[in-house]
């Protein structure tokens, strides 16, 4: 008996892992031929081995000061020179070496942010999707609390309550963020737990975690990666915000936010110092947010039947 029953099992298998696999190809083949999709993968690419290897590429200290350079223009401008590309600041530091460290901190928070609130908002829509009930009913009615606040504002307040640091920037910008997820994960849970196959394993006796974990988050890993991939956009704008109003990271971390709210002075005069760092962060977040439509694209199930 068990021996029919597991050749069953495995068999019954055997055509879902097929049709995932031709899933992932099917997926895969229709990003590439996005190029617009694969000109913002190539620069995310870019962007975050540059900031890795920034100190290979640039020999400037980002915070070391010079003030017999300070507001130097750019190279290919009047007076600037090769040494400092993008030019300098107020403060004599190259802009160059600021950008590309700045990178660091904007891409760690906008991952950190987005794992963390995928993780929770993954964890109460499975729960609140699949049990119902009381829980469901509590659990909803919090997000809608939380969505009666707007996210920059409570962000604000929980910074200024927590005081600045980039962990607890991460913190707080995946706490404001988990609802998203567990709104649809639990839309996508409601018409998982109906199917067959969840019915037969809650008949041979599959425990409920055992059923949220093998069965049903699986199939909504997709839609996660779409929403959590514009969540890293939205996340780096946050911190910059943040950052700018003096709230977020810490002054002596460099950030494209930090670098903003210090160049603002001298828009008129030295340009560069506030430009190119809102460039990088517009540009950043244009390529994720390509990026995740790209995903969400491929991941509708009609795009495989045009």
């Amino acid at each position: 008996m068990t021996d029919s029953t597991t050749t069953g099992a495995t068999a019954s298998s055997a055509p879902g892992a097929g049709a995932a696999g031709a899933s992932r190809t099917g997926v895969l083949y229709s990003l590439l031929r996005n190029r617009l999709a694969v000109c913002a993968l190539v620069f995310l690419v870019l962007a975050a081995a540059a900031a890795v290897f920034a100190p290979l590429i640039v020999p400037h200290d980002p915070a070391h000061q010079d003030l017999l350079v300070r507001l130097r223009p750019p190279a290919w401008q009047s007076g600037g020179s090769a040494e400092h590309l993008l030019g300098t600041d107020q403060l004599g530091r190259d802009l160059l070496a600021r950008v590309l460290y700045g990178t660091r901190v904007s891409l760690l928070v906008g991952a950190g942010a987005a794992l963390l609130a995928g993780l929770v908002g993954t964890v109460v829509g499975l729960s609140s999707g699949y049990l119902g009930g009381w829980l469901d009913r509590v659990l909803m009615r919090l997000a809608d609390v939380q969505l009666a606040f707007p996210a920059i504002l409570l962000a604000l307040a929980i910074v200024g309550f927590l005081g600045s640091g980039l962990w607890y920037v991460i913190l707080v910008l995946g706490f404001t963020g988990w609802v998203a997820y567990a709104r649809v994960v639990r839309s996508e849970v409601l018409s998982l737990r109906t199917r067959d196959f969840v019915t037969e394993a809650r008949a041979i006796g599959v425990t409920d975690a055992t059923i949220m974990r093998r069965h049903l988050l699986p199939n909504v890993l997709a839609p996660l990666a779409t929403i959590g991939t514009l969540h890293v956009a939205t996340a780096i704008v946050a911190e910059a915000s943040l950052s700018y109003l003096g709230l977020g990271v810490p002054k002596e971390t460099v950030t494209w936010g930090g670098m903003l709210s210090d160049g603002q002075l001298y828009l008129g005069t030295a340009w560069w110092v506030a430009v190119f760092p809102g460039v990088a962060l517009m540009l950043t977040s244009l390529a994720i947010n390509i990026t995740g439509d790209a995903l969400r694209d491929v991941a509708d199930p009609k795009a495989y039947r045009r």
